[in-house]
């Protein structure tokens, strides 16, 4: 019987699917206390974590039985991959397992803020009729664009084009004949900022994309355009959105992603006052049924690597 420690939440009846033939231990809460991992996992073969454990140097010296980490969605900027490697220890994230709900997280946003009428309830309550100012636009015959054209991307494509919106893309790492190429038009980095009336970002977090949409980005972008975030923070840089929004030189912005996770009151002082922005708290590819999903793919990807190393 293996040991298997869960750092942050899981749906709970994958972790009992996990219990059935392991000695589970499942504290939701253990990534805020980050200096208690590593004696719990000193004798654990598996390890499953979400976006804020830290799966560092330091963690993996702390179990040197460690034989596989499970992470409980896709982004690996948590896991000190080379690190991983070097110990021979397994990293399974749960592709494709919460897509549609990051999908239908950029549709709902990127309707939204074009329509601009959804937050009118303080108003309303006080006696106004803002009718006038809050006539706004629809997706249909505007156009998307997505800074990186993988999966989860591709979903957000599919949805828009079904309704109505004229789709770019800007994928450096994708071939001229990829088959996604069927679903939106191949331009540059400026093309999407330029085109779009609606940027959507769904690139990784590394040194080529930190800031990759700054200052100089944003100017590019059309003054009504909106810009959603839904992918890493970092990957936009938080001042300048914030100024360009204060400035009226944007339509709006949705952040799901921050460069300070989970975002401070004081992290988050760039922010104020502003009405045409949305904030939540990293979630969205987290519904009850993508929990489902990633949580049940998490515990067939575990209890494979367990049961293959625990028969060598």
């Amino acid at each position: 019987m293996s040991k298997i420690v869960i750092t942050e939440f899981m749906d709970d009846a994958a972790v009992a699917a996990l219990s059935q033939g392991h000695e589970t231990h499942y504290d939701q809460g253990l990534a805020d206390r980050q200096e208690e991992i590593g004696p719990l996992i000193a004798d654990a073969a598996a390890l499953i974590v979400r976006n804020r454990t830290q799966v560092n140097q330091a963690l993996l010296d702390a179990a040197p039985g460690l034989k596989c980490v499970g992470r409980l969605g896709v982004g690996l900027d948590n896991i000190d991959m080379d690190a991983c490697k070097a110990r021979g220890v397994a990293v399974y994230p749960a592709t494709g397992a919460n897509n549609a709900s990051v999908a239908e997280y950029v549709i709902a946003n990127a309707m939204l803020l074009l329509r601009g009428a959804y937050q009118s309830t303080g108003a309303m309550l006080q006696g106004d009729w803002p009718r006038q100012a809050l006539m706004g636009r629809e997706l249909a015959g505007h156009t998307l664009g997505l800074v990186g054209f993988g999966a989860i991307a591709r979903e957000v494509a599919v949805r828009a084009g079904v309704l109505g919106m004229d789709i770019v893309a800007y994928d450096p790492h994708l071939m001229a004949d990829d088959p996604g190429w069927q679903l939106a038009r191949n331009v540059s980095l400026d093309g999407v900022l330029e085109l779009a009336d609606v940027v959507s970002l769904h690139t990784p977090l590394n040194d080529r994309t930190r800031h990759m949409i700054d200052a100089d980005a944003l100017a590019k972008m059309k003054e009504d355009a909106v810009i959603i975030n839904a992918a890493r923070g970092g990957v936009i840089d938080e001042e300048a959105l914030a100024a360009a929004l204060a400035q009226g030189r944007l339509g709006g912005a949705a952040l799901d992603v921050f460069e300070t996770e989970p975002l401070t009151a004081e992290a988050a002082m760039k922010f104020s006052g502003l009405n045409n922005l949305v904030l939540t708290p990293h979630i969205a590819g987290v519904t009850v049924e993508s929990n489902i999903r990633v949580s049940a793919l998490t515990v067939q990807n575990v209890l494979n690597h367990l049961a293959g190393t625990d028969g060598r």
